[in-house]
This record gives structure tokens, C-alpha cells and sequence, in this order.
């Protein structure tokens, strides 16, 4: 079903808006993340939340509105002292109302405005917040200035809105109110009893009380409209999910069959025993695998508990069957690092394996896909490329995804749109709670590695403040003697003014005047090849200290780097820093990972640096990650293709992520094919929250 015309006007650009011109526009496209070469819509800027709100009701009179509160107050014009012609004094107009006198300040106010909108003698209402200077109350540049007969057009009471450079409150609130007017009349999708026992507002009064709020407390994140639209996203959601599961289970699988042949001798050639968690896991996708539908699973396993094997135990016995399987890394350092990883084990179980990337040899290149479309190769290890034109299987059975969280349900949708009715099997290292398998993961289902690999060693975690970076750097000199390598992360590339952060390229030069050209460098704006050469340099030991950026965070392995220094820990999330600490421990010799701090610390970066230097169980360190952040999205920033949300707050909506997650299901069970008044309603909300790539996969009939 197309789009219903009832939601056309929320999806027209921006750019058609009143005031909204292309430099807006294009600012607005990349402030809500629109689609390469896509305007952002008038939705966007509807789901765009306040982040608190103004009250200028107090309207009490000079004498009793309390210094640093928005006050709003009826003025008469008194004086106004405009500055000599060269002097950096502000203009000031002196006023008064029957309880006091009060001075309002304007810096740089050049062009005589200020004089035009304050006339000597009459009467304005201003609003803005009250401040104190000498022994009078004074209020520096007002935000409102209104004739008496206007007082309707200010905002009594004001949401306030997260912005991005360029973009002011005053533009923003425009455009809402526009936005507002053009909200149609739309099927409700909530069922009738949940509404009452919420007591809910309707979607359009929803978004009106938190845009246009008479009273603070209708805009707050607690409130029925917001609790509502938080409960909708979340339904939409799970929605997706539901139907993406139905579809991707449903959906003809083959049922496997094993002969035994292979998956013994991949088990022979591994130097260690498999652990009680990587057998259950194993036997969980043989089982899987066996029947008719199709394979939906999310390995979940902390750094290092050996997710890999299990997928190549995965791949084998697909090998069994006669189909081929492929493995999808988020970047290219990363499947270049897997193919080392399998290439030997695949090597002696005699099984094809090879590397697709974008910087392969024409020849290399062409004898890789001749194998795969021949079935002479039975695993391809690449990133999404793997999935673009001109890669073609023999018979592809398994899709194995490494990094989940850069790859979300759309890509999911993707994978199973390409007539790639493969199996699926997706790897994370990121140890996530329930609540959020849950919001991202509802149409998976899930397998856990709990313990460590043996032989894996534990790690000596410490925390410095940066001052002590000189006995840091005499205690690292001896222990590269020693023969160690080490990592040192930094969190951004280049030195930024907003950030006092030692940038990778500086720390870089500064290391290089002590340790010369034993130190090499990898950030993110490097070139694929430079990026490479750089992890070859440290992967074969010739330099001894990787400056890197947070691009080492996944799946990096150096068994012989024992020691990883992060600078400005307090500026990395838990489950980052986890990740980071990952990357050492992962060979026979003591680790340890050095946290460097600058003080201050804020007490919630002290929790979390407490909490790593205290356990390396990743589920607990998710568990308060979730805590600590919270609203901060656990998989990652926003960037990394996770299915953020807009309205819902995890740790105060998270009670109506299960109350969703029964109403979908319910609804999908009483009315699989969402048809009549009921399935439009439904169908017209996975629009409205974009989630219409499930629509296609409503079970006809």
C-alpha cells in the first residue's frame, strides 16, 4: 500500500516551509541526519523534543522577580544612554513599573533598533531573565520585546530546543509552529482501552502540548503527550520488528543437512578446546539450521570470548550441505583482520576462503569471484561490499554479520530483499541488556558467550590524572625495552578549539621526539591503504606504539600488545572504554590498561571509570552503562547507523517498551494482515515513524 495522501503534508520538505530557504534547508538536512541528497521533512522537525522549558508567566513586578529567574514585565521607557561612538560600553535603557527601576543592557547594539523597539515614554512588555549588577536589577538582551497590545504573541510558556550552529531558537519555533498547523486528522492506532487507562491525548494534541505548551508540565518528558509519543515510536518499532521476524522466519529456509565431513576437522585444527558457552552457542545454530525456516540469530559475546570460531563453525557446516557462506565486517581493517584469523584454521579443514575488498588486485579480484560463482569458495569475508553488484554466489547459504550495531534493521531488510534467502547469523561484541535486545533485536533470536576464551589473562586496570604523564612515559620506555607494544588512544584526530583534547596527531609528534619511528599512527581520515600500513607496521612488530583513534575499538588483534593507554578516558562511554580495554589481555603475557584523566571529574565520568577499573564483566559494565547513560543511545552514538530514538528516553519510557512490545505482538495476532480500520490505523503509524520498509512484508491474505 502507498502512502496515505492524509500524510503527505507531513512529509513535504522543509525547504517548502515559509522562511525556510536552501542554506536552512541544508542545514536542517544534516541537523536531523536526512538521507544523502534528501531534505529533511516537516516530521523531522515535529519529532524534534524539547530539551526543558522557559515559564515567563511570572509577571510579578520588578521589586519581586528574583534574580536569575525569567521574569516578564510592563515597562515604562525612562532613558535611553547610548555609548560614545568608539567605546565598547553597552546601550542601556532605564525603565520602571510601579514597584522599581530596572536597566536593560544591549552589547554592540548598533543602528539605532534598540531605540526603535524601547521609544522614550511609552509602554513594552519584555521578557527575559533577571540579573543583578551593583544594587540594581537589570536584564541583558531581552528575549521578547512586545507592544501592549501584542502581549498574545509571546510565549507564556516556551519550550526549549536542542540547536546546532546556525540554527537559532527563534528560526526553529517558526518553522515548529508551522508544522503544528499542517498536522492532518489521523486514524488512531493506540487500542481503545490502553487510551483510557492512560488517559492519553490524541497524536496531533500530543505533539501540540509539547510544541505549544500552556503549562510547563504538559511539555515535560514525564507528561501523558510525551509518555504517549514515547509508547507510539516504541510500538512502531516493535511493529517492524514483529513483522520482520514473521517474514524473515517464515520466509522458505532450507533445511540443512550435515555430513559430518568438515566441522570435525575445523574443531581438530583449532589450537584450544571450545568453551561451554561457544558448544551451546554452536549447537543452538546447528538446531536452527536443521529446519525449515530460515536462521535469525544474534551471537552476543564480550571482547574476546571467541565469536569468531563459532561462526566459522557456522560456515562449516554449511560447507557440509554444498552452500557457501559470507562474512560482513563494518570496515575493511576489520575483515582484512577476520580473513587472517579463519584463512589458516579454513586452510587445514580444506575449506575455500577468500578476501573481497575495494582495494583487491583485477586479477586477485577476478579469481575470487570466479571461486565463488563457481562454489569453489565456500566463505567470502568482506564489508557490505560483498552485497553490491558484480559479487555473485554459487549458492549462498549463510550471511554472518559482524558489529550488529553499525548494522541495523534496514540493512537486515536489505540482506533478505536481495533474494539472498540466506540464513543469518549476527555477531556483537557489545554486551547488551534486555531492554535494548528488546528495542533492536525483538525479530532475533539470541545466543550469549559468557565466559573468556582459556588462556585469556586478566588485566590490570589503573586510573592517572594526566599530570603524571612523565612517570607514564618512563614506565612505558621500560617496558617497550621489555619488547612490549602498546596502544594509546586518543578521542579526537585534530586539535579542535572546543575540546582542549591532546588530538592522535599530536600525542603522535610528541611521542615520536621519545621514541622515534617505533611509534605509528591510525585515525579514521587516513586513507584505507595508509590506515593498513600503519596496522601492518604494529601487527609485525617493527613500530612498538600504535597512537590511534577509537578505530582500533573493534575486533583489532595483537596478541603481543600487553599495555593500552587511554587519554581522556572520562571523555569515553563504559561500553566503549570496554571495547578499548578489549584489545589487549588477548595473548599469554599480563596486560594492562592505563586510564588518564583530566581533572575535574564529574561524578558520573568517576562511576564509570570506577566501574571498569573494577570489573571486566561486560553484561554488568552494560547494566550500568545503561544506568550511568542512560538516555545516552549504548550502541554507540547515533552515527553508527543504530536505530536511535527521537522521543523515547530509555531510562524513563523504558516501562512502555514492554508494554509495546505485547501490543505489537497482540495486534499482529489478532489481524496478521493489518487489514481494515484497525491494520490502516497501524500501517499509517509505521509511516509516520518511518518504519514503512516493513509494510512490504504484511502477510497478504
Amino acid at each position: 500500500m502507498p502512502r496515505p495522501d492524509l500524510l503527505t503534508p507531513l512529509f513535504k520538505s522543509l525547504k517548502s516551509t515559509k522562511g525556510v530557504g536552501p542554506q536552512l534547508g541544508a542545514l536542517f538536512a544534516k541537523f536531523f541526519g536526512a538521507p544523502e541528497g534528501q531534505d529533511a521533512i516537516v516530521l523531522d522537525v515535529l519529532m524534534h523534543m524539547p530539551s526543558g522549558v522557559i515559564d515567563r508567566r511570572a509577571q510579578n513586578g520588578i521589586a519581586y522577580a528574583e534574580v536569575g529567574s525569567i521574569a516578564t514585565l510592563k515597562l515604562h521607557i525612562d532613558e535611553h544612554i547610548v555609548p560614545p561612538r568608539n567605546s565598547r560600553s553597552p546601550l542601556r535603557i532605564r525603565a520602571h513599573d510601579e514597584t522599581g527601576d530596572i536597566t536593560l543592557i544591549f552589547f554592540g547594539a548598533r543602528g539605532g533598533w534598540v531605540e526603535r523597539q524601547l521609544p522614550l515614554g511609552e509602554i513594552r512588555y519584555v521578557s527575559g531573565e533577571i540579573g543583578f549588577f551593583g544594587r540594581e536589577k537589570q536584564m541583558t538582551h531581552p528575549d521578547y520585546i512586545v507592544e501592549p497590545d501584542k502581549l498574545s504573541s509571546l510565549p507564556m510558556v516556551e519550550p526549549v530546543y536542542p540547536l546546532t550552529h546556525g540554527l537559532s531558537s527563534k528560526i526553529l519555533r517558526k518553522v515548529i509552529a508551522e508544522a503544528l498547523d499542517s498536522v492532518p486528522i489521523i486514524p488512531e492506532w493506540i487500542p481503545r482501552d490502553r487510551l483510557a487507562i492512560m488517559n492519553w491525548p490524541g497524536f496531533a494534541q500530543a505533539l501540540g502540548h509539547i510544541h505549544a505548551p500552556q503549562r510547563p508540565s504538559e511539555g515535560d518528558i514525564v507528561s501523558p503527550s510525551r509518555m504517549r509519543l514515547a509508547y507510539d515510536e516504541y510500538l512502531a518499532g516493535q511493529l517492524a520488528l514483529n513483522l520482520i521476524r514473521a517474514s524473515m522466519t517464515k520466509a522458505t529456509g532450507v533445511a540443512r543437512a550435515f555430513t559430518g565431513e568438515i566441522v570435525p576437522r575445523v574443531q581438530a585444527a583449532l589450537p584450544f578446546a571450545l568453551t561451554e558457552g561457544q558448544s551451546a552457542a554452536i549447537a543452538d545454530i546447528r538446531a536452527d539450521l536443521e529446519k525449515p525456516t530460515r536462521m535469525s540469530r544474534l551471537l552476543q559475546g564480550d571482547v574476546g570470548s571467541g565469536k569468531t570460531v563459532v561462526a566459522l563453525m557456522a560456515m562449516a557446516m554449511m560447507a557440509e550441505d554444498g552452500a557457501q557462506s559470507a562474512l560482513m565486517a563494518p570496515t575493511e581493517l576489520l575483515a582484512t583482520q577476520h580473513f587472517r584469523t579463519l584463512q589458516p584454521l579454513a586452510a587445514k579443514a580444506g575449506l575455500g576462503i577468500a578476501l573481497i575488498t575495494g582495494k583487491m588486485r583485477a586479477a586477485e579480484r577476478r579469481e575470487a569471484l570466479a571461486g565463488l560463482a563457481d562454489g569453489s569458495i565456500s566463505i567470502a569475508v568482506g564489508t557490505h561490499a560483498l552485497f553490491q553488484g558484480g559479487v555473485d554466489f554459487h549458492n549462498l547459504g549463510l550471511t554472518v554479520v559482524d558489529e550488529q550495531h553499525r548494522f541495523g534493521v534496514h540493512q537486515r531488510l536489505a540482506l533478505s530483499d536481495k533474494g539472498v534467502r540466506s540464513d543469518l547469523l549476527v555477531m556483537t561484541a557489545t554486551p547488551i541488556p534486555r531492554t535494548l535486545v528488546l528495542t533492536h533485536f525483538g525479530d532475533m533470536d539470541v545466543s550469549v558467550l559468557r565466559e573468556k576464551p582459556v588462556g585469556r589473562q586478566p588485566i590490570d586496570t589503573a586510573i592517572l590524572p594526566i599530570s603524571e604523564y612523565d612517570r607514564v612515559i618512563a614506565r612505558l620506555m621500560a617496558r617497550l625495552e621489555e619488547g612490549a607494544q602498546a596502544y594509546w588512544v586518543c578521542p579526537l584526530v585534530e586539535e579542535s578549539e572546543i575540546l582542549d583534547v591532546v588530538a592522535a596527531e599530536d600525542r603522535f609528534a610528541d611521542l615520536k621526539t621519545t621514541f622515534g619511528d617505533q611509534v605509528a599512527l591510525v585515525h579514521g581520515r587516513m586513507s584505507a591503504a595508509d590506515k593498513q600500513a600503519a596496522m601492518d607496521r604494529f601487527q609485525s612488530g617493527e613500530a612498538q606504539i600504535l597512537v590511534a583513534t577509537t578505530v582500533i575499538e573493534v575486533g583489532v588483534d595483537v596478541p603481543n600488545a600487553t599495555i593500552i593507554i587511554i587519554e581522556h578516558s572520562e571523555r569515553f562511554g563504559l561500553a566503549q572504554l570496554h571495547q578499548l580495554r578489549g584489545r589487549v589481555g588477548r595473548g599469554s603475557a599480563r596486560s594492562a590498561c592505563l586510564l588518564l584523566y583530566s581533572d575535574p571529574l564529574s561524578e558520573t565520568a568517576q562511576q564509570r571509570l570506577e566501574t571498569i577499573r573494577k570489573t571486566d564483566d561486560g553484561f554488568e559494565i552494560a547494566e550500568k552503562d545503561l544506568e550511568l547513560r542512560g538516555q545516552g543511545d549504548l550502541l554507540g552514538t547515533r552515527q553508527s547507523g543504530m536505530p536511535g530514538y527521537r522521543i523515547a528516553v530509555p531510562d524513563v519510557h523504558r516501562h512502555l517498551l514492554e508494554m509495546a512490545h505485547e501490543d505489537a505482538r497482540s495486534a499482529l495476532e489478532r489481524n496478521p494482515g493489518l487489514k481494515g480500520p484497525e491494520g490502516e490505523a497501524i500501517r499509517t503509524l509505521l509511516y509516520v515513524f518511518r518504519k514503512d520498509l516493513a509494510i512490504p512484508l504484511i502477510k497478504a491474505g
